[in-house]
């Protein structure tokens, strides 16, 4: 089973930045795809934004051209760079990995998740 571990959230001004991490162990990290998904107060869980085995990526439409998704098989991490940050991008932050090789945009699909990472924008 693997661990997924979330760093780098924080509170930040509308129009500020941020970078999220999610440190991966107990498992070959470079053979799944992984995503992002957020849930935001009384909002259910969703996708942000994906990376596949092999590097594609995808994003949700609200988040496009703001936010980057990326990974490192080296340090078996994932990384969520997010500028242009608005308060509607308030919310708690999760990594997740599917046990297959490219993103989906459903949370069903992915078979293990970090605790998450408290994301707070300010106006």
């Amino acid at each position: 089973q693997v661990q997924l571990v979330e760093s780098g959230g924080g509170l930040v001004q509308a129009g500020g930045s941020l970078r999220l991490s999610c440190a991966a162990s107990g498992r070959t990290f470079s053979s799944y795809a992984m995503a992002w998904f957020r849930q935001g107060p009384g909002k259910e869980r969703e996708f942000v934004a994906g990376i596949g085995r092999f590097a594609g990526t995808v994003y949700a439409d609200s988040v496009k051209g703001r936010f980057t998704v990326s990974r490192d098989n080296a340090k078996n991490t994932v990384y969520l760079q997010m500028n242009s940050l608005r308060p509607e991008d308030t919310a708690v932050y999760y990594c997740a990995l599917r046990n297959g090789a490219s993103t989906r945009l459903s949370a069903e699909d992915y078979t293990d998740w970090g605790q998450g990472t408290q994301v707070t924008v300010s106006s």
